[in-house]
């Protein structure tokens, strides 16, 4: 299932070398203890979590309130578990931009090394990223996938796409147990500052929508188009318009010819398939709601605010609880962990800042 997002203000630059490199290490000698006394599912959910990875990555070191929290703290993961991932059983593949879209191959290596079947996984990586991207159309492109697994077929996604115009950055995390379908109500929490009116095609109300986009994806292209140009010279709601008037039915040609070709069996299918982007997707979803009545849920799918507050300020908990339990769970985690004394000093300071 998808278990949430977060909203963070979109930082450039990078993260000190020294700083990397102690998050490096902290983040390496927390996961060893966590993993050796809760298991790697336990771990996985932990990842999964918004409020817990957050405080984790505050007690890395990292600002709270910007969107280099999620890619430093993936890539300390990636670079502090790497040495020991055969051991553990976690493993983790992905990061920020190009390195994200060599996930498969990374996955696929592991699988070869160790003898597992890596399809499952890659297809999971593959579908996550599609749902966030395509399915969903919420305004962030995502820039950031990483893949968090285990041999036995868990799995954790934490992945991240950028706003360039308002600034801001949208976690994603996903978990791979009880997921029934990739496609329908994939999200249990979404945390983000800015909500509006999405295309979000995930939504429980877009099922009837996403059964005939399906069939209208399988219709010859040549009438799609035709349908696509029709609409453009129609006087629409809206929010049609703006989410119509930038889709140039010519250049979505050759992907309609290929689903025609294909005739994908399901949305999932549809979704999944090579060279479907955002906007093949949401021009299939309009003719479907325009033209056979099957309406596109438009409901953010964000269900409480999670980013308040300055850069250098304490976060204003999202849920008081559960956050004070992730901090107490890093806390007993820091304490245990073989960690010299000005690291150990350092982050149990952090967690202390956050608890008051």
């Amino acid at each position: 299932m998808k278990t949430g997002t977060a909203n963070l203000p979109l930082h450039y630059g990078s993260a000190p070398r020294w700083l990397f490199e102690r998050m490096t290490k902290l983040s390496r000698e927390i996961s060893l203890v966590l993993i050796n006394e809760y298991g790697t599912e336990e771990y996985l959910k932990r990842l999964a979590d918004p409020n817990w990875f957050q405080a984790f990555g505050c007690v890395l070191g990292f600002d709270w309130h910007s969107s280099g929290l999620t890619t430093t703290t993936c890539g300390a993961l990636k670079e502090g578990l790497k040495p020991i991932q055969k051991d553990l059983g976690i493993f983790v593949c992905g990061g920020k931009g190009k390195t994200s879209r060599k996930t498969p191959k990374e996955i696929e290596d592991f699988g070869q090394e160790y003898s597992f079947n890596s399809q499952p996984l890659i297809y999971a990586s593959r579908l996550s990223a599609k749902v966030d991207n395509n399915a969903l159309q919420d305004g962030y492109q995502l820039y950031h996938h990483s893949f968090f697994f285990t041999k036995n077929g868990q799995w954790a996604v934490i992945q991240q796409g950028m706003q360039t115009k308002s600034h801001w950055a949208r976690r994603y995390h996903w978990l791979s147990d009880d997921v029934a379908d990739f496609v329908n109500e994939p999200h249990a929490g979404i945390a983000s500052e800015n909500r509006g009116e999405v295309l979000n095609l995930v939504d429980s109300k877009s099922k009837n929508n996403r059964e005939i986009t399906t069939k209208v994806a399988q219709q010859k292209p040549e009438k799609t188009s035709q349908i696509i140009k029709k609409l453009q010279k129609t006087k629409l709601p809206g929010r049609h318009q703006i989410l119509i008037s930038d889709i140039n039915p010519q250049n979505l040609k050759k992907i309609f010819l290929s689903t025609y070709e294909q005739k994908p069996a399901n949305f999932e299918n549809l979704l999944g398939m090579k060279g479907v982007g955002s906007k093949t997707i949401r021009a299939l979803a309009l003719i479907a709601e325009l033209v056979y009545g099957a309406p596109i849920a438009t409901q953010d799918p964000a269900r409480y605010s999670f980013a308040h507050g300055g850069k250098d300020g304490i976060p204003y908990p999202v849920d008081r609880k559960t956050y004070h339990q992730s901090i107490e769970y890093l806390r007993e985690a820091t304490n245990k962990a073989k960690l010299g004394y000005y690291e150990k000093l350092q982050a149990l300071r952090r967690l202390q800042t956050m608890v008051e």
